[in-house]
């Protein structure tokens, strides 16, 4: 939708204004020359599959499964703006917060006006795609370079899967999606181990279909090297206690979900 306002634009005002009128929670608005976003607060979310979640991670004696909720609303708003204005100040690529109210936040697109950007998954995706090993491995080491350097901040992604890891127009990346806030609740060290899991899980596959798992698990090795002891040792827990793994089957009719799973575990053993 373009609407073409002065540079002076009230940020707040708009936001208030697409609040009441748009139809879906999240829509892109251009103001002149630039591009927004507004995102509204949906409806809170239920328990349920939290405490079910908490239960496994109990069985598996896995604390880095434990559930870090998101209670959707306006609790997810806040939580968000919280987080993006925390990430910011600590130096870290992420929206810029134009205006937020207690329902919804205006903040600013990460690529040009009127041009899509992708996540870093797709960008990975389409080099395994097009035979590119080197491209595959070059992106893959730029996510871990991300959480490295969230990390080193002392603080930690919401979930470090590869679609929350977005290429901008300069080659960088930002990390987007923040409803929850995993220091709030566990401990730092378990949340970089839980940033390094997803990223494992939404990433390995493409290693495994590139033919560079080998490569991967040298870099792998390297980057967890940096990480602090504590992390070290809670991440090479973790991954005995998922043994189990190896168990699973490689075949595709088990669905992507399971190849997922099965890939990550090769990459961290």
């Amino acid at each position: 939708m373009r609407m073409d306002i002065p540079a002076s634009t009230d940020y707040s005002a708009f936001l208030q204004q697409q609040l009441a009128t748009q139809p879906h929670n999240v829509m892109a608005h251009v103001l002149g020359d630039e591009q927004i976003w507004i995102k509204r607060a949906g409806a809170p979310h239920g328990t349920g599959r939290y405490r079910a979640m908490a239960v496994l991670a109990g069985l598996l004696r896995l604390p880095v499964l434990r559930p870090v909720s998101n209670p959707g609303g306006p609790a997810a708003i806040a939580t968000e703006v919280r987080r993006l204005t925390d990430l910011a100040a600590r130096g870290i690529r992420v929206p810029v917060v134009l205006a937020a109210l207690p329902n919804g936040f205006a903040m600013r697109h990460l690529g040009h006006t009127g041009e899509e950007i992708h996540s870093l998954g797709n960008e990975i995706d389409h080099a395994v795609q097009a035979g590119d090993t080197a491209t595959v491995l070059a992106l893959w080491q730029q996510g871990l370079e991300t959480l490295s350097e969230v990390h080193r901040q002392g603080t930690c992604l919401s979930q470090a899967f590869a679609r929350n890891l977005v290429r901008c127009p300069d080659g960088e990346v930002a990390c987007i999606d923040f409803e929850d806030d995993p220091a709030a609740v566990l401990p730092l060290a378990l949340c970089h181990v839980r940033d390094a899991l997803c990223y494992a899980h939404s990433t390995a596959i493409y290693l495994h279909a590139s033919g560079t798992l080998a490569e991967g698990r040298e870099r792998w090795a390297a980057w967890v090297e940096q990480g602090g002891a504590e992390m070290r040792e809670v991440l090479a827990t973790s991954v005995r206690r998922m043994g189990w793994m190896r168990r699973l089957p490689e075949s595709r009719r088990l669905g992507r979900d399971l190849q997922r799973v099965r890939a990550a575990y090769d990459l961290l053993a």
